[in-house]
Order: C-alpha cells, then sequence, then structure tokens
C-alpha cells in the first residue's frame, strides 16, 4: 500500500509538471523520449511502445562513461519531452547538459549507494521500469503501465533464472575487469572483485593485481571475466599470473551494431551472461 501511495504521488506530480512543461508529441504523434544509455532506452522502448520515439545518446558499441555530446544531441534533450538518466556521476556529461539544457520531465535512476549499474540487478531494474513508465504515463502514453507490468514479468523470470542457474557453483567469486557487477552478485550471493573501480578506465596497480591472484587462488577461482567496451590487457595480465582462463562478460551498456542487427536486446544479453557466468564459475 505504501509502495503504491508513492507511486500515485509521482505520477501526480509528473503530471503537474508535464502540464506545466507542455509535452508535445512529435510530427508523427509520438511522444519524445531521450535515454542516456542503453538499458533506459530498451526499458523506454518496451514502456512506451509505438506511442514513444526514443533516441539513445549513446551510440551502439560506445562506452558510454565517456560520452561526448554533439550539437544535435543538445537539441534532443533540449526538446525532449521525457529524459532519462542515469546519473551518480555515470556519464558525467550528460548528467551537465541535462541540468543546462532540458525542458521536459527528468527521471534520473541514479540509487543512492554509489552504484549506478541498477539494470545488471533484475529485480532492482524493475523498479526502474516503473518509474520510466509513470513518466512516459504522464506524458501521455496510456499503455505505458500495462506495457511496464509486462516488462516487470520479464524480469522476475530472468532474476529467478539468474538465481536458480548460479544456486550451486564451485566458485562463488566473480572476478570482473570492472565494479560494474556489483548489483548482480549481491541478488545471488556471489562476490564481486574488480581489478579497477566503477569506472573501466581506471588505471589499477601492480599491488591490486597480486592481491587479487592470492585472492583468487584461495577461493578457487578459474576465470577474470573481461567486458566487450573495456581493453582486456590487464584483465589477461591477471589471468596470466594466477593460472586463469578469461570470458567476457557484458555489463550490458552498449550493445553492438552486430548485436542489435542480430536481434540481440537486454534480456537475451543477460542469459548470455547467465551461461557464461555458469561456465566460468563450474555451476551445476
Amino acid at each position: 500500500m505504501l509502495r503504491l501511495g508513492l507511486r500515485t504521488i509521482l505520477v501526480g506530480a509528473l503530471l503537474v509538471a508535464t502540464a506545466c512543461g507542455g509535452a508535445t508529441a512529435n510530427e508523427d504523434g509520438r511522444i519524445e523520449v531521450v535515454a542516456s544509455a542503453y538499458p533506459l532506452a530498451w526499458a523506454a522502448e518496451r514502456a512506451g511502445g509505438e506511442a514513444v520515439h526514443v533516441t539513445n545518446l549513446t551510440p551502439p558499441g560506445v562506452e558510454p562513461h565517456d560520452l561526448e555530446l554533439s550539437p544535435e544531441d543538445l537539441e534532443a534533450i533540449s526538446s525532449a519531452d521525457v529524459v532519462l538518466t542515469i546519473g551518480g556521476g555515470f556519464q558525467p556529461a550528460v548528467e551537465e547538459a541535462v541540468a543546462a539544457e532540458a525542458s521536459g520531465t527528468v527521471v534520473d535512476v541514479a540509487p543512492v549507494d554509489g552504484d549506478p549499474h541498477v539494470w545488471l540487478d533484475p529485480a532492482g531494474f524493475a523498479d526502474v521500469v516503473g518509474r520510466i513508465a509513470d513518466a512516459l504515463g504522464a506524458a501521455g502514453v496510456a499503455d505505458a503501465t500495462g506495457n511496464a507490468t509486462t516488462v516487470e514479468e520479464d524480469l522476475a523470470t530472468l532474476d529467478d533464472d539468474l538465481r536458480a542457474g548460479l544456486a550451486e557453483c564451485d566458485s562463488r567469486l566473480l572476478l570482473v575487469n570492472h565494479a560494474a557487477f556489483g548489483r548482480l552478485a549481491a541478488a545471488v550471493d556471489l562476490t564481486q572483485a574488480s581489478i579497477s573501480g566503477t569506472a573501466p578506465e581506471a588505471e589499477p596497480d601492480p599491488a591490486r593485481i597480486a592481491a587479487l591472484a592470492e585472492l583468487a587462488r584461495g577461493e578457487g577461482a578459474t576465470t577474470v571475466f573481461t567486458e566487450p567496451l573495456a581493453p582486456p590487457d590487464v584483465a589477461e595480465t591477471l589471468a596470466a599470473e594466477a593460472g586463469l582462463t578469461t570470458a567476457v562478460l557484458d555489463p550490458v551498456e552498449g550493445p553492438s551494431d552486430e548485436q542489435l542487427a542480430a536481434g540481440e536486446d537486454y534480456l537475451s544479453i543477460m542469459r548470455t551472461n547467465l551461461e557464461t557466468l555458469r561456465d566460468g564459475l563450474g555451476c551445476r
């Protein structure tokens, strides 16, 4: 009941904000939505359906942390009815531009605990989808809540499959390139240990590599997980020092053109991640 009451209050506030700002559909009648990165664009497209036109500021295959905006991006932010951002320092250029340019409803999904990768925990991502649907509904998307319910059901199924698939593993140590997977690890009772921090370009020192190698040997780990958008060099150095193999784990920050052309999306990439984790952690 409390959550329902809070959502009702949020929707009311968004309706007022939209009325004051004057949400305007584009020339084909759709609501204009700008998303700062792929996970939010995916959620908006699923919740909004045919009633929205979604612009993803982060091009396919581009690392979103260091995104630089074009004049066209700034115009899109300025004219959008709804702007979706991750915040929390995940994309500083976007946060600055949104603060200066946005005239529509802004939804910042950054959690308060400092880890911005909220979409890697499907249960937490379901709450984000609900917030996005509220904003779209306030902007005039009649089916947003119903569409979001379907997405939330898909995320609940994914969450169940992750928990079941990773319940019994030889190792519960998740060795990763950068600290993107903390929420996923917490959801399925793994322990994340990262080479660098939440930004993949951070440079680790040799002492960190040595400490992780010792930790891996102590925990019986066999795999260090690299990423599609980050250089694997340091992870490969750790693997060589600790006698580990490497495997690619996707933080779903910016799928490539090839992935999108093949019909891959958030759900399918997360299921590929599940199989990668099962192999790398020796799960049964």
